[in-house]
Formats: C-alpha cells, sequence, structure tokens
C-alpha cells in the first residue's frame, strides 16, 4: 500500500510539474494590438513637466495633459506655490462667445501659446469657419480656416481678442541671425551671403519676395568646398543650388566677426540610394559617404570672417592628418529655449574663441583657444587614450580666467577646473562614479550642479541624479535623493530645478526643488489608471553577472499581461549593442512597441547591457568591444537567457529569439550566426552587417583604425574588422532581414551582401524590404513590427497566420 501511494504522489508531483510548464500555443494578436502606440497615445498623456523659464524672474509656465484635459500653470520657486494659468471652463466660455464654435474645460484647442514681457500669454484658436485670404505667393485668394489671436493677462486673468489677427509665419530656417539681431546670414550656391533683418521679415512672409536685399560675401565656394549647408546640396539642381540654405556659422559677442569650419570633401568618394517611388521616374540620390580605412578624407579648415572689412582668413589648426573640428558655442540660455530667433555664439570673447581638433582614430583631442588676430591656434589641455576620447561642453566662469573640462582619464568621466591658460588647478570630482554634465555654474558662490550616475550605493548605477559641489571639490552634495532614474530641469543660475523622475515599475512625478536640495513642492504624477484599466502590468527589473563572473549587468523583464506561471514561453532579446547607448530603459516610458507590446504576443521580452555597451560606467565597461565590435556583446546575452531561464521555470531555453535595429540589426545576426544552437530566431532591421562600408566616424572609434606612419612620416590608415557575412555559412536557425531601400545612414548594400553571403551559403531566410524608407521605416513601422510579430509568432510559438490582411493595422 505504501509503494502504491508512493507511486501515486510521484506519478502526480511529476504531472503537477509538467502542467507548470505547458507551452504556448496560441499568439495573443489581440492582447498586442491593444497597446499599439496610437491607442497607448490616447491612454496615457503628459509623463513629465518641461519648464518654460520666465525672462526675468525665476518663476515657470508649463503645460499637463491628462484625460480630463489640458492644463496651464505656472509656478513659482520663491513660494512653492503653483497656480492654473486659466480657469478652463471661464475660458472655455469666453472663447465660444467669441469664435463662436463650442467648447468646454476639457476641450481647448490652444495653439502657438508664448509668454510674452513675463506678463502676459498669447495663443491661436482656429476656428471652423472659412474665410477667403490672398496667398502671400501667388497674390491669388485661397480658403483656410480663420484663426483668432488672444492676450491674456496673468495679473488680471483678462482675456482680450487681438483685432485683425494674422497667424506670424515662422522666421526661415536657413536664417543665421547676428547677436544685436542686424545681420541675417545664410548661403546660396555654395557661398555665404548675408540680409538685414527688414528683408529677413519680408522673407518670412514671402521667401521669393522680388524687394527682399542680400549681399554676396564670397565668390569662390564649391559645391565640394563650400560655404554653408553641409553635402545634401552637393548634386543640386541649378534651381536648388540658388536657395538660400543654413550657413553654419558661429557670432562673436559683439556681432562684428563669425567663425565656421570649411569642409573640402572632392577627395570624398559618393554613394547612391535609388527612389524608386519618385515620380515620374525613379530618381537617383547621390552623396558623399566616407567609409572606414579609406585614404580620401574630408579635410577641415577654420576660418574667420570680419564683417566690416568684408576679409576672410584662414586659422591654422594643423596637429593630424584627416582631423575633425569643432567650434564651441554658448549653450542657449533656458530662459530663451522657446524663442523664435536663437543665437548661435562662440564661447569666449571678441578677442578669442575656442576649438576642439581631434585625431582620425580619436585617440587624441586638443582643447585650444583661437585669437582672432592670430593665425593659428594654442593648445590649452591635450587628451590622449589608447582607444579614444570623448569630450563634453567646456564650462567658463569668473569672466573666462577659468574653465570647467569633462574628462575620463581616470578611467571614469569627471570634472576638472583649469586656468584660462590651460593649467590644472584642481580635480572638482573623482571616484568610480560617471559625470554625465554640467547644467549649470554658479561663478559667484564658486559652485558647479551636475549630473552623474553610479554614485549611490544599493542602486541601479544607470540612475542619474543632480550634484552640487565647490570648484576646489569640496561639500560634494545629492540634490534629488531617491532610488529612481532623474531628470533635473535646472534654471540658468542653477537655484532651481523641477525633477522628473521614475522607474520602469513606477508611474512618473515631477517635483520642485531648490539648490540646496530642498522640494520645495510637488508638481505632478503621470495618470496610468487608463493603461492599468486595460490590463497594463508593470515590467520587472534583474541584475545578473556578465560572462566574466565579476560585471554586474542589469537588464528589464517584459511579461504578457495575461502571463500564466503555469506555461512556458518563448523569450525575445532586444538589444542594441552599444557603445553609444544600450536598449534598456532606465524610467518609465510609453514608448513601448518593440518590448511591451511584443511580450503580449505570447514572449518573454527582455533587455539587458553587456560589457561594452554604456558610456555612462566606467571607460573600461564602455570600452570593452574595442576591435572586436562584432563578437564582443554576444556572450552576455546569451548567458543573460541561460540565467533567467535557470531561475525562472516560465522561461523555455529552447526557444530564444532576438531583434534589433541598426547596431541590433547588426548584433540580432550575429547572434544566430556566432551561437548558431542557442538563438533560434532573428529579426534584424536596418542593419550594419558590414562595418567595413558603414560610416567612417562611428566604425572607426568603436572598433579602431590603426594610423601607420612611414619612414618618410607619411601618414595612412589601415582598418579591418570581423563581418557578419564572413560566418554566414552558420546559420541554423530563422532569419528575417529588414531594410529601407532609400536608408542614407546605414546604406541598404549592408543587408544585401548579407543576402548574398547567405545565398552563397545555400541557406534558407527572409527578407523585407520597405520601399521609400530611410532608416527608421517612417509610415512602415507600424508594418514591419506585424511582420515581426508574425515571424516570431510563427517560429517560437508556432501559430502561423497565412491570411493576406493585417487587421491590426487596418483597426488601428
Amino acid at each position: 500500500m505504501k509503494k502504491t501511494l508512493l507511486a501515486l504522489l510521484i506519478f502526480f508531483t511529476g504531472a503537477l510539474c509538467f502542467a507548470q510548464q505547458t507551452p504556448v500555443t496560441k499568439a495573443n494578436y489581440d492582447l498586442a494590438a491593444r497597446f499599439s502606440p496610437k491607442k497607448v497615445n490616447k491612454l496615457v498623456f503628459s509623463t513629465a513637466v518641461t519648464p518654460n523659464w520666465f525672462k526675468n524672474s525665476d518663476k515657470f509656465w508649463y503645460v499637463w495633459q491628462t484625460p480630463q484635459g489640458t492644463f496651464y500653470y505656472i509656478a513659482d520657486p520663491a513660494t512653492g506655490i503653483k497656480k492654473p494659468v486659466f480657469d478652463n471652463a471661464k475660458l472655455a466660455a469666453e472663447l465660444t462667445e467669441i469664435v463662436k464654435d463650442p467648447f468646454d474645460a476639457q476641450n481647448i484647442p490652444i495653439m502657438r501659446l508664448k509668454l510674452v514681457d513675463d506678463k502676459k500669454f498669447t495663443f491661436e484658436i482656429k476656428s471652423t469657419l472659412d474665410v477667403e485670404v490672398k496667398d502671400e505667393k501667388t497674390g491669388k485668394p485661397k480658403k483656410e480656416k480663420k484663426t483668432h489671436g488672444f492676450e491674456y493677462d496673468i495679473a488680471t486673468n483678462k482675456l482680450t481678442e487681438i483685432k485683425d489677427y494674422k497667424s506670424p509665419k515662422p522666421y526661415p530656417g536657413w536664417g543665421n541671425v547676428s547677436p544685436d539681431k542686424k545681420v541675417v546670414l545664410f548661403s546660396k550656391n555654395f557661398n555665404l551671403y548675408y540680409m538685414d533683418m527688414d528683408s529677413f521679415e519680408k522673407a518670412r512672409i514671402n521667401d521669393e519676395d522680388s524687394t527682399i536685399v542680400e549681399h554676396q560675401l564670397t565668390t569662390d565656394g564649391t559645391a565640394e568646398f563650400g560655404y554653408g549647408s553641409g553635402n545634401s546640396d552637393f548634386y543640386a539642381t541649378d534651381k536648388e543650388k540658388n536657395k538660400r540654405t543654413g550657413a553654419f556659422a558661429v557670432w562673436s559677442p559683439d556681432s562684428k566677426k563669425f567663425a565656421f569650419i570649411r569642409s573640402n570633401t572632392s577627395k570624398v568618394k559618393d554613394l547612391w540610394v535609388v527612389d524608386v517611388l519618385a515620380e515620374p521616374r525613379p530618381k537617383l540620390e547621390r552623396y558623399k559617404y566616407h567609409m572606414p580605412g579609406e585614404s580620401d578624407s574630408p579635410s577641415r579648415h577654420l576660418y574667420l570672417f570680419d564683417l566690416e572689412s568684408k576679409s576672410c582668413k584662414e586659422i591654422s589648426t594643423a596637429a593630424f592628418k584627416d582631423q575633425e573640428l569643432r567650434i564651441h558655442t554658448e549653450p542657449t540660455l533656458k530662459k530663451d529655449m522657446f524663442d523664435e530667433i536663437r543665437h548661435s555664439v562662440w564661447q569666449g570673447d571678441v578677442n578669442k574663441f575656442y576649438v576642439t581638433r581631434t585625431s582620425r582614430d580619436q585617440k587624441r583631442m586638443d582643447f585650444c583657444v583661437a585669437n582672432v588676430a592670430a593665425d593659428s591656434v594654442k593648445p590649452l589641455v591635450r587628451e590622449s587614450l589608447n582607444t579614444y576620447v570623448e569630450s563634453r561642453n567646456v564650462k567658463f566662469a569668473s569672466n573666462g580666467s577659468e574653465f570647467i573640462f569633462w574628462s575620463e582619464r581616470s578611467g571614469w568621466a569627471h570634472l576638472y577646473l583649469y586656468d584660462s591658460n590651460g593649467k590644472l588647478k584642481n580635480a572638482i570630482t573623482s571616484g568610480e562614479y560617471h559625470v554625465e554634465d554640467v547644467v549649470a555654474v554658479d561663478p559667484a558662490l564658486k559652485v558647479v550642479y551636475f549630473i552623474a550616475n553610479a554614485k549611490e550605493s544599493g542602486e541601479n548605477p544607470y540612475y542619474t541624479h543632480l550634484y552640487r559641489v565647490n570648484f576646489d571639490g569640496s561639500n560634494l552634495k545629492l540634490l534629488n535623493p531617491g532610488n529612481f532614474n532623474h531628470d533635473a530641469l535646472a534654471s540658468d543660475n542653477g537655484k532651481y530645478f523641477v525633477n522628473n523622475f521614475s522607474r520602469v515599475d513606477t508611474a512618473p512625478k515631477s517635483t520642485l526643488y531648490d539648490a540646496n536640495g530642498k522640494k520645495l513642492t510637488d508638481l505632478e504624477e503621470a495618470d496610468l489608471s487608463q493603461l492599468f484599466a486595460i490590463g497594463y502590468k508593470f515590467p520587472e527589473t534583474f541584475t545578473l553577472k556578465a560572462g566574466d563572473g565579476k560585471t554586474d549587468l542589469y537588464g528589464v523583464m517584459y511579461k504578457p499581461f495575461d502571463f500564466d506561471s503555469t506555461k512556458i514561453y518563448p523569450i525575445i532579446e532586444y538589444v542594441y549593442p552599444g557603445p553609444q547607448t544600450e536598449a534598456v530603459n532606465a524610467a518609465w516610458t510609453k514608448s513601448m512597441d518593440r518590448v511591451d507590446r511584443l511580450a503580449q504576443l505570447g514572449f518573454i521580452v527582455i533587455t539587458v547591457g553587456n560589457r561594452g555597451g554604456h558610456p555612462a560606467r566606467s571607460k573600461w565597461y564602455h570600452n570593452f568591444g574595442y576591435g572586436n565590435l562584432r563578437n564582443y556583446g554576444l556572450e552576455d546575452k546569451k548567458i543573460a537567457v541561460e540565467k533567467l531561464a535557470a531561475k525562472h521555470k516560465f522561461i523555455d531555453q529552447n526557444k530564444v529569439g532576438i531583434h534589433g535595429h541598426s547596431g541590433g540589426g547588426f548584433m540580432s545576426t550575429a547572434a544566430v550566426l556566432v551561437y548558431p544552437d542557442f538563438f533560434k530566431v532573428a529579426v534584424s532591421s536596418a542593419g550594419n552587417h558590414e562595418n567595413n562600408i558603414y560610416n567612417r566616424w562611428w566604425s572607426e572609434q568603436h572598433h579602431g583604425v590603426l594610423e601607420v606612419i612611414t619612414e618618410k612620416k607619411d601618414t595612412t590608415f589601415k582598418y579591418s574588422i570581423d563581418r557578419n557575412s564572413q560566418i554566414a555559412k552558420n546559420l541554423k536557425g530563422r532569419l528575417l532581414l529588414v531594410h529601407g531601400d532609400i536608408d542614407n545612414n546605414v546604406h541598404p548594400a549592408n543587408t544585401i551582401r548579407m543576402v548574398n553571403a547567405l545565398i552563397r551559403a545555400n541557406k534558407r531566410f527572409d527578407m523585407l524590404m520597405l520601399p521609400g524608407q530611410r532608416h527608421g521605416f517612417g509610415d512602415m513601422t507600424e508594418y514591419f513590427f506585424w511582420r515581426m510579430a508574425d515571424y516570431f509568432s510563427e517560429h517560437l510559438i508556432g501559430d502561423y497566420r497565412d491570411e493576406v490582411e493585417i487587421p491590426q493595422l487596418n483597426n488601428d
């Protein structure tokens, strides 16, 4: 009897274990469709406060949208009080009486809201009434909806209609306006021109106004060595050449001079894409594209133009062969961020400005001063590393006698204080944490406010915080504590900041702090109630060790919202290898189509970092993949799945998929070729599979290029990299390759060469070319998502879709 009972116990225990691992056999398309981007945007509205700072006080205003409507607030940090700009119900009634269209508190279609003189708001309301107006270009009458203009006095709460209102047109994007607003610089036919503000105002109304007066400044510009707008017009038609385009110049503070970098691309070879959808005939698009290792490189030249004498001189910057140049500009003040005209002004004063020059292999960088009276630049700070040097904007203080410099020289990103002659005074920050950037400087108190991560013990090291510290490195203080990812938006003087914070498993909140870290008031919390009402659940975070058994990796797991612990699910990794970022969210976001929505079909979807991925950790971590750009992250991706599957019985380690876009497309294909017995299905979109034909700057920086100097002192560059096509013979699983046919970033040749290699290796695979789409897939993004859903559902779940229609697209 006892033996019988034991046998039955073993049987039922085994049966129970088997029941706990029932495989998913049906993809849940309906659940995935419920969380499309369009539908989510109708359920979740504002998730962060963006402060619009007043010009002459510390106040700011912001817009907050909820399911109940759109609300406008003014916050006064001095008092810690926020108040509505409008009484929405009262405003709706007043607007209804004037416009004659019905409005209510929940539906007020305010457009072009603008703060004027810190005292009043102006805005527009477009009515349903058709009116006849004159077309400014043709002079002929045309019909359009009547637009009403209004002023709203903040102090009196009085609404006034602006009589005979005409909606102002935006200023043309090609205008580079001097700080004194007297001169507008632009480019035409590869040369520099200028006009005065009166003519610019005319161009604002009608760009083809014949009374516009323009003055030519240069005559020697050519398509391949021009002034202004870059390579988009190398092969422009005569009509296109004579259109005004932007001039990328940087003004002196007194508006008397401007500096610019002129690029000679005459030796750079062409690349092409064919727009097969162009009418009436397919159109060839030609552009300059420098590939890694190529000797025919663009050359950069620094010029200074004196507007009064109309003279131009080149300033010598020679240091490295094929070097890159950057002129440092003053950051736009927060209070000016939404101005119609913003000025590009150099850092420095009327007598000097600053330039960074970087060697082609990006292992050396010089921060230099350029005196306007001199003919060459002078190095102030020299940086070098055996991998590559990165930089941030330099912050000046004490009337230019000191500057704050960002560097990774210690193996971590930190701040250093220099005098104006380039002498190091002291390190401002130090330790095993990462300083991301400076957000404000108080020169009077000699305090710098900066964003950093990985400093707070017990937290995800990717969570950012705001800190303050004295110039001499003393009194370092955390200003926005809490185990969340914090996005601090500081005022120009650093006295106050809006703190938007969340994790992937919390609703976003916004608070207001002062410079001492005192919380002044709670501002907002994102309303996710409608999302939860249709079944949403937060994802889960996890931590595990990398392939070296030492390095911590951080990830997020997305489960189906109808998750059943008795089932076993295929697992998909959404990947981006870095090295400039990792595809792992630290904060909550409603952009969930490649993770949350994909999981709803019946998958466990994970994102996890890898050594060589994110730059916001140590330099060692960031540069782990240097010299091994194809394979460096794959071991960690594989181990992450293995460790999670060992921990969770609901993960089926025998059904592993992987997907990524761009660098992630490259990585996902590499994964099914390097570990063909582990990764069974890949969907790889817009992948740079052949990094020998991707752009020079990304490929050479992150993989490395060898600078060779001969006995004759000639310098050449050698580049070699492993490519996906070289291991096409390894494919065992299912692979879907997707690309836009006019992708002028990652050229379609990357995918087509991969296709060729697979065909030569006698492999079955799948391919989808999206016509008329560039790197981001544009209006075919949703189509691509559902084709990806089909592919993973068929090959990981076994749920095959053979109907022609995609109902999820038709019903969205």
